[in-house]
């Protein structure tokens, strides 16, 4: 917890940046006890079975326990959980690295050039906004990797519902360097000026409008350079002016940990926690993760997402697997990682609150669809008028 003297501060300044007391938070041990479903803490980092956590889960009761200890974890604990085995099925995964595969050659054909927030281009193969790239493009493949229960899990642990989805692809290929250490989105893509106009609550309310994951689509071998995290280290309330420092940089360097992965496992933390991907030192290995920014309904994302286009590609996919059996847990998931999930901002005048005190949001108008069996061509209709409603 921040404590007390700490919380009594309005403006954060270079000087907050005490060394010691940073190292008094990070050099703390996790402790199993504190942590009830993981199955063993590995480098100061709770690592949890998915099948087990599924059990756990499995009624509303056990997934509230579940995910109170998630927000604990992410919030006072280390700042980072792995899920072993968070994806099951393996077809599942490698049918969406095609689709990865597939936009990377796109995009190079094209002569588009990817940069990186803090790594030097062309030390990897970007692909932005992959979510709404590949809904378009192979919503079958999407809508059988986005229906994942771990995801939804820990995104509505941590963010609540109407949870905004996006994802950047990365591939860090043999040779690639390391990025530097940082914190992210929000207040860690500003300059050290710009953060220091926010005032420190802003400072706290920052890791809390964002989640972020990185799912492994190979073997992730420390040679590789999975990502170096330092646990514990998003507890340091005046970290979004500290990790440029040289001396914070220096002793990230010293005392980062960094855990191999398997396909599969999905990795969530704290955007706070101070972290940066790893030098793949291999000499064969493409290093390839899907990086998750799930966005609180409060916040803004970092990626402009066309979520009608995606509704309007998934709807006929929705359709067939609610006719092939699948349940209404599976269909809501990829309903949540397709569609606006928050009914604001809008133009009240043209869209005003229906039977509360919000109009429909998009997700609202795709779940109708899916549930009343709507022709495309109405969906399509509706989409485009709410479309036009809320930019009035």
């Amino acid at each position: 917890m921040i404590p007390s003297a700490a919380r009594s501060r309005t403006w954060l300044t270079e000087e907050d940046c005490d060394l010691g007391a940073f190292r008094a938070l990070v050099e703390q041990r996790t402790d199993l006890a504190d942590h009830p479903s993981a199955a063993r803490i590995e480098q100061n980092v709770p690592l949890y079975d998915s099948g087990r956590l599924r059990a756990l889960a499995a009624t509303p009761e056990g997934r509230r326990t579940v995910q109170a200890e998630l927000v604990r974890t992410l919030l006072e604990g280390p700042g980072i959980v792995v899920f072993k085995g968070a994806f099951t099925d393996a077809a599942v995964v490698d049918a969406a690295s095609d689709a990865f595969r597939a936009l990377i050659r796109e995009e190079r054909a094209a002569g588009t050039s990817r940069g990186d927030h803090f790594a030097k281009p062309g030390a990897n193969d970007r692909v932005w906004n992959a979510l709404d790239k590949v809904a378009v493009r192979a919503p079958e493949v999407f809508a059988d990797y986005y229906a994942n229960d771990v995801l939804e899990l820990v995104a509505e642990a941590w963010l609540g519902p109407a949870y905004q989805v996006t994802s950047q692809v990365n591939v860090v290929n043999p040779g690639g360097a390391a990025q530097s250490a940082h914190r992210d989105y929000h207040l860690g893509f500003l300059s050290q000026r710009q953060a220091t106009a926010y005032p420190a609550h802003v400072h706290r309310l920052s890791p809390v409008l964002t989640l972020q994951g990185a799912v492994a689509h190979c073997d992730m071998p420390v040679e590789s350079g999975p990502t170096l995290y330092l646990p514990h280290s998003q507890k340091f309330e005046p970290g979004y002016l500290a990790w440029r420092l040289p001396e914070f940089v220096e002793y990230f360097d010293a005392h980062h940990v960094q855990l191999p992965l398997e396909k599969g496992d999905a990795a969530f933390f704290n955007p706070a926690l101070f972290h940066a991907a790893g030098h793949n030192r291999s000499a064969d290995i493409l290093r390839m993760a899907n990086l998750l920014q799930i966005s609180s309904a409060f916040g803004r994302a970092m990626e402009t997402v066309d979520r009608e286009a995606m509704a309007n590609a998934l709807f006929p996919v929705l359709l067939r697997r609610r006719d092939e059996g699948v349940g209404p847990e599976w269909l809501r998931r990829v309903v949540a990682a397709t569609a606006e999930g928050y009914p604001f901002p809008t133009d009240l005048d043209l869209d005003p609150p229906v039977d509360g005190l919000a109009p429909p949001s998009q997700a609202d108008t795709l779940w109708r669809a899916v549930t009343e069996g709507w022709d495309p061509g109405r969906l399509r209709q509706e989409l485009s008028a709410g479309t036009a409603r809320r930019r009035g």
